[in-house]
């Protein structure tokens, strides 16, 4: 439990990292909490049923995929919330790219 709300904090602050770099806008900082919460539910339940669907994909690209997955992930979350805006693909690739340096990072720190 300790470990997901972890990942929900890193989540959240490296999409408000992300914001202040690219136009990703919130209508309010706690919409930056609810977005970090909810692509933690989104990478829980429909991120694994993806990357096994695209396991070939995955294997001729080695693992370069995961970033569109990822990708994907974002603009999910940013069509499930609303007051949460990403403004297209090449915006969601950067963030996504953003968050699962902070995800590695914070992974990485953990004794």
């Amino acid at each position: 439990m300790k470990r997901q709300i972890y990942r929900v904090l890193v989540n959240t602050l490296a999409l408000f990292a992300a914001a202040q770099l690219l136009p990703i806008q919130a209508t309010t900082p706690f919409h930056f909490l609810w977005a970090g919460i909810v692509l933690g539910l989104v990478n829980l339940m429909i991120r694994p049923v993806l990357i096994i669907l695209t396991i070939p994909l995955n294997l001729i690209t080695l693992g370069v995929f995961t970033l569109v997955i990822n990708t994907w992930m974002i603009m999910l979350t940013s069509g499930l919330l609303p007051g949460f805006y990403v403004p297209g693909f090449g915006v969601a690739l950067l963030a996504s790219i953003l968050v699962s340096l902070a995800n590695w990072g914070f992974k990485e720190m953990r004794l």
